[in-house]
């Protein structure tokens, strides 16, 4: 019963992105299948390079880069806003497939839940 979790919320200035990433770690910890989806502003999360210092929070890469660790099965990013975003693959960390967020995808998937 593979679950999608959909986070479309941009990476600062709230909390519910890191609280659906949250219960992405929690389900995965507890063997459920479950993937992310990065649509909307959400795709910013994928960047590179973030320095959020200046706005004193820390980078969401590193809990990115753990994801597998913890049994994330996918990251997924909408080719769509990257492109709305100006991200391209180079810019996308490490792990992330590019993808059309579109019902053939979501059908894939028993169960999905939106961070917004």
């Amino acid at each position: 019963m593979p679950t999608l979790i959909i986070i479309d919320q941009p990476p600062y200035g709230a909390w519910s992105g890191r609280e659906a990433l949250d219960m992405a770690f929690s389900l995965a910890a507890f063997d459920q299948p479950v993937s992310l989806l990065f649509t909307g502003a959400g795709v910013n999360w994928l960047r590179k390079g973030q320095t959020p210092s200046a706005i004193e929070q820390k980078s969401v890469e590193k809990n990115l880069a753990a994801a597998p660790v913890f049994g994330i099965e996918q990251i997924l990013a909408d080719r769509n806003s990257c492109e709305r975003y100006g991200i391209t693959a180079p810019v996308l960390t490490d792990g992330v497939t590019l993808t059309d967020a579109n019902a053939n995808l979501l059908a894939q998937f028993s169960q999905t839940a939106f961070a917004g």
